[in-house]
Parts: C-alpha cells; sequence; structure tokens
C-alpha cells in the first residue's frame, strides 16, 4: 500500500514532453505507412486462399521433419505448424487454380507425409478456401476496423464531448497502424487471428483512454484552480498505477502465450504485445495531446446549470 501510494502522489509533468512525443510518433507512423504501401502485408492462406491439411502422427513430430518432407516432394512455401499437441499438425499451401488441382494436391501431399514415415500418420481433415473467400475475408475485415471505429467516435462524443472522441479515435489509429506497421515491415504472418488481435487492441487501447477521460472530467469539476496542461498531467498521475498494473499484468499472459503457445497463435499474442505497449503510450501521449491541442477548456466539461438555478427560484416542497 505505501508503494502504491507513493505511485498516487507522483507528479510527472507528462504534458510537457507532449510535442516531441506526438513528433516522434509521427515520424514513425509516416515511415511505417511507406512500408505498408510499398511493401504490402505478408497475408496468410485466410485472405489468399489455399489447401489447409490437418494429419496426426502416432509419435510427436518435429515441424523440421515435416518441411522437409514436403520439400522433398516439391511443395515448398507451406505453413507448418502444430495444433493441440506435437502429435497433430496443420498444413497450409498456397492455392491452385480449380478444385481438381487442390484436391490431387492434397492426396500428394499426405503420400508424401505417409513415405516419410512409413505410413505412420492419419489424414484428419482436408479444407480449401478460394481466392474469393480470402477476397471477402479482406473486405469483411477492413469493414469490422471501421465501423469500430466510427462507433466509438459516436460513444466517447455522447459520453465526454467531440474533442475527447476526436482524440480517442486518433489514438485508435495511431494504435492500429502502428500494430499493422511492425508486421508489415518485419514480413509476419498475417491472418485472421492477427486481425482479431487489432480489434481486440482497439478495445483495451478505448478501455485505456476511457479511464483517463473519466479522470481529468472529474478534476474539471473539482479543482477549481488550475491550467487545462496542470489537471491533465494530474489525471494522468493519479491512474497511473491502474496503467502499470493493468498493462503489466496483461504483458504477462501474453508475453506467456507468445513463448509457449505455439505457432498457432503466435501472430495473435504478438499483435497484443505491441498493442498493449503502444495503447499505454498512445493514451498519455497521443490521445491527452490531441484533446489539448484542439483546445477543450474547464467550460466544456462543466454541467449546464439548470434553469431557474441562477434566478434563486425554489423547488416546490
Amino acid at each position: 500500500m505505501k508503494d502504491l501510494s507513493a505511485i498516487n502522489e507522483l507528479n510527472i509533468d507528462f504534458m510537457g514532453i507532449r510535442r516531441p512525443a506526438v513528433i516522434l510518433s509521427g515520424v514513425i507512423l509516416l515511415i511505417l505507412l511507406v512500408v505498408m504501401v510499398f511493401r504490402g502485408f505478408n497475408l496468410g492462406l485466410d485472405f489468399t486462399g489455399g489447401t489447409v491439411l490437418e494429419v496426426g502422427y502416432q509419435e510427436p513430430v518435429e515441424l523440421s521433419e515435416v518441411r522437409a518432407a514436403l520439400e522433398s516432394k516439391g511443395f515448398t512455401g507451406a505453413t507448418v505448424q502444430h495444433f493441440g499437441s506435437r502429435t497433430e499438425v496443420m498444413i497450409r499451401l498456397a492455392p491452385q487454380e480449380g478444385e481438381e488441382a487442390s484436391a490431387q494436391m492434397s492426396e500428394e501431399v499426405f503420400q508424401a507425409l505417409s513415405e516419410a514415415v512409413a505410413g505412420r500418420v492419419e489424414l484428419r481433415r482436408v479444407e480449401f478456401v478460394g481466392p474469393q473467400v480470402g477476397e471477402e475475408l479482406r473486405e469483411q475485415g477492413g469493414l469490422a476496423v471501421l465501423f469500430a471505429l466510427m462507433g466509438i467516435m459516436v460513444y466517447v462524443a455522447l459520453r465526454f464531448e467531440w474533442r475527447f472522441a476526436v482524440g480517442a479515435v486518433v489514438a485508435i489509429i495511431h494504435d492500429v497502424i502502428f500494430t499493422l506497421g511492425i508486421f508489415s515491415l518485419f514480413w509476419i504472418s498475417f491472418d485472421l487471428t492477427v486481425l482479431a488481435a487489432i480489434l481486440a487492441v482497439i478495445g483495451y487501447s478505448l478501455n485505456d483512454t476511457i479511464v483517463i477521460f473519466d479522470r481529468i472530467r472529474e478534476n474539471f469539476r473539482k479543482m477549481r484552480k488550475g491550467s487545462v496542461i496542470e489537471i491533465t498531467n494530474t489525471s494522468i498521475n493519479q491512474t497511473l498505477s491502474r496503467t502499470i498494473v493493468t498493462s503489466g499484468t496483461t504483458l504477462l499472459v501474453l508475453i506467456a502465450l507468445y513463448v509457449f503457445g505455439g505457432e498457432a497463435i503466435s501472430g495473435f499474442s504478438l499483435a497484443l504485445i505491441i498493442g498493449v505497449v503502444i495503447g499505454t503510450y498512445s493514451t498519455i501521449f497521443v490521445a491527452t495531446a490531441a484533446v489539448i491541442l484542439l483546445g477543450v477548456s474547464r467550460a466544456d466539461l462543466l454541467p449546464v446549470p439548470k434553469e431557474g438555478a441562477e434566478s434563486g427560484g425554489t423547488s416546490l416542497p
């Protein structure tokens, strides 16, 4: 309790470095946007289409052995990962023209795996995802992110004030672009699990931002003296302990998932790790800085006096 109270009594001038922080964020986002435009994304088969095979081995198998068996028969570029246990393997292959070609390719893949382990493998499932389905998934995912941002702007505008709505959406866009840019820069596979993580990042970032906005509004009404900068700094310092505890415990879980969860959820957990870290930063230095830049004042958040309050009107008994 003593350490926690010490954190609550901090008086760090976060807004004093808001301009360098905003400039740094702008430069990084510009670089990442250029990377995304010219390099694109390493889209998974969820978006590009392809063939998915699930096979079960009688004994645990190394992924390197499965890849070697596929490459020996000319199947290069396949995505191979464990799921469930080390005896279950999922194989994703690039799309082929026509369902007959895909069916023939899946049979050849299974035959190659069977020859490598003398038949000690069982074909559990074969699924073909067409390029048209992948294109629809890309469009639906983009619309999901867009509608989420629109809904957030409306919600924050109704709960607080339009300047806060713009600040929240700017911070969320900052987090989404940063996370997507990292995946593009390092050519990390982008599939539906990563898209789900992006949507989760939006929710996490908004929750963190709403906590600080709530405290700012509360302090505007309590602290009759003090500038907008001082009240904002006080609000951030008062919620700092909550931010540290929430982000820290969340990161511990996500790091454990990334290290021990296997390849199937590595992209999901990595996107969330990036989102939590950059979301904590943007809540302090992007969302609040945008609100101050838009010129928020005490009058914008104080409740409107009821009619008759100034004229000394009396209420009925």
